[in-house]
């Protein structure tokens, strides 16, 4: 990290975190973001559900909400960038104070509640970019809507062909009752609409790949229901997991008893196992996803050997600045030639 860099970086780390975030975007939109070359090489490059990718490291839905810097994120160096938790409406999402620094503990509370400018301009923004990488959407609905399983259906309608790939986000746990559609019925009524919208988009043009991000803290008897339904409707993998409401006895910072989502190294090893168990149910039918707690090489190799084929973070960037994507490639290139392994996927599963 350059003195310049390193330095703003520093500054940003004073500021409110809601405030240094939107900064962060401002900063990017404006071409002041950094230009990062992940490591170049072969054996890191993977197919995600039929999408070829220079290596596995993207970012995590909720950094960029709205689309508005995709571009510029890929230069930072990930090989995909998921853009979201978009809902059809507008939103304000809950009241400020709602995104917490836990340092002590590397990392991060959010209460955000789907804030976001609305698919409209989500659709807009991606219909303007220049498609230089691969960008995923990340679909919600309305924290007031009448009928969720609609917004879902409508998010995938209005995104259609502007994204290359869909996440269903069931697993928010600051939308009240979200995470209810986890449950066998609502599940399996929210991907038949969608398996049924897909099938009639999918006629009017090409596919697209469906994901479904589900939470860390499911109980270990809904992982193969969840598995066997989302293959039943033809979803082309699970995006494992999302944020925790857990709190480890482990937690030292001053912020650690606030309400929302906790995110960053705590939820590593939790999040881990529930992407192994995901791994087993599934048997190589679904493709997986590996996030929550990466921020190292080693942190991407464990979640590889438990399953995924493809890892995202985020939180790891409040604390590691922006060469951490360049980092984790290298250190990841290294772990496969150590371990024998010529390519990334004969790791996956690897356990």
């Amino acid at each position: 990290m350059n003195l310049a860099r390193d330095l703003a970086f520093r500054a940003l780390r004073r500021l409110d975190p809601e405030t240094a975030h939107g900064l962060t975007l401002s900063a990017l939109r404006a071409g002041l973001g950094p230009r990062v070359t992940a490591m170049a090489d072969e054996a890191l490059a993977v197919n995600l559900a039929g999408i070829e990718l220079p290596h596995p490291i993207g970012l995590a839905a909720g950094f960029d909400k709205n689309a508005e810097a995709p571009d510029a994120l890929m230069k930072a160096g990930f090989s995909f960038v998921e853009c979201g938790t978009t809902t059809p409406l507008a939103q304000a999402g809950n009241p400020r104070p709602r995104l917490f620094r836990l340092a002590s503990d590397q990392a991060v509370i959010n209460r955000m509640g789907f804030n976001n400018d609305g698919e409209a301009a989500f659709a807009g923004r991606l219909a303007r970019r220049r498609r230089s990488g691969v960008v995923g959407a990340n679909i919600g609905a309305n924290k007031d809507s009448a009928d969720r399983v609609a917004d879902y259906v409508a998010g995938l309608r209005r995104l259609w062909g502007l994204c290359d790939y869909f996440t269903l986000n069931v697993s928010s746990p600051n939308t009240p009752g979200l995470r209810a559609l986890q449950g066998a019925s609502a599940l399996a009524d929210l991907l038949g609409a969608v398996s049924e919208e897909r099938a009639a988009l999918t006629r009017a043009g090409a596919g697209t790949p469906i994901f479904l991000k589900v939470a860390p803290d499911l109980d270990d008897r809904d992982v193969e229901g969840i598995a066997r339904t989302a293959e039943h409707f033809g979803l082309d993998g699970l995006i494992v997991g999302n944020t925790t409401l857990a709190r480890p006895a482990s937690l030292t910072a001053p912020a650690r008893a606030e309400a929302g989502g906790l995110s960053g190294a705590p939820l590593m090893a939790a999040s881990t196992r529930l992407l192994g168990l995901f791994h087993d149910a599934c048997a190589g039918r679904l493709c997986l996803v590996g996030v929550g707690g990466v921020a190292t090489g080693a942190d991407a190799y464990a979640k590889i050997r438990a399953g995924a084929s493809a890892v995202q973070l985020y939180t790891a960037l409040v604390y590691g600045g922006p060469e951490l994507v360049g980092e984790i490639t290298c250190d990841l290139g290294l772990r496969l030639k150590a371990d024998g392994f010529s390519t990334l996927a004969e790791a996956v599963g690897a356990r």
